[in-house]
């Protein structure tokens, strides 16, 4: 279970407060405003960024001290954050093995991964070779392998039209079936909260609230939602 343990973030003016829990395979939009603090929240439960006050915990586990790369994590950002000089398949084995010694069962795990997504035949290409929608497909091929059990998303998809998005949302549902992973994203869109089930936790006013069944929430909206979406 992941919890946020009054959880505050703060910089300057700014102030941040989270205090809610998420059971394991929950699906949860983050939406509100620019700015309000979206990717704050990811960034303190990536590990990023360090709280204010409170704590982020695994299953009581509290992750306080753990570097980026030691957390239960994989976060998807939208430039996807492929390295531009590796290819398709290196990039998805710095999921499995930072230093790339891949092991023929880790060569197999890639080939399996990337005909899961999709790009069966593509590991020798470079990211500047593949489309926007190929790109996404990568960087979901990687959460899939690494297979943490928190996935979280910062608007990866914002820049792919309303098909394509629909479709990666789609490949979304089933990594996190795959992995059994509890999944955060971040999106300014009501319809991609939609398609992605679940619950939504909405940001205003310098809190992240509770989640709440997304489709419960859009029926009946609290006046800051209200406002948000017009």
């Amino acid at each position: 279970m992941l919890q946020l343990d009054h959880l505050v973030m703060g910089q300057g003016d700014f102030r941040l407060t989270a205090n809610w829990s998420a059971e394991p395979g929950a699906r949860l939009a983050i939406m509100g405003p620019s700015g309000a603090g979206k990717s704050t929240l990811l960034s303190a439960i990536a590990g990023f960024l360090v709280p204010t006050a409170g704590r982020v915990l695994w299953n009581n586990v509290d992750l306080a001290g753990l570097s980026p790369g030691d957390r239960p994590v994989s976060i998807l950002f939208q430039d996807q954050n492929l390295f531009p000089h590796l290819t398709v398949a290196q990039n998805l084995g710095l999921g499995l093995r930072p230093d790339l010694r891949l092991s023929d069962g880790d060569r197999v795990r890639i080939d399996q991964a990337l005909e899961r997504t999709g790009l069966a035949g593509l590991g020798e290409r470079r990211p500047a070779q593949l489309s926007g929608g190929q790109a996404s497909r990568v960087a979901l091929a990687r959460a899939l392998l690494r297979a943490r059990p928190i996935l979280m998303l910062d608007e990866p998809f914002a820049a792919l039209g309303p098909a394509l998005r629909s479709e990666m949302l789609d490949l979304v549902r089933e990594v996190a079936d795959a992995t059994r992973a509890t999944v955060l994203m971040v999106t300014h869109d009501p319809k991609d909260a939609m398609a992605l089930g679940g619950q939504t936790a909405f940001v205003a006013n310098g809190v992240v609230e509770a989640p709440v069944e997304t489709v419960s929430l859009m029926a009946n909206p609290p006046p800051a939602l209200r406002e948000y979406l017009g």
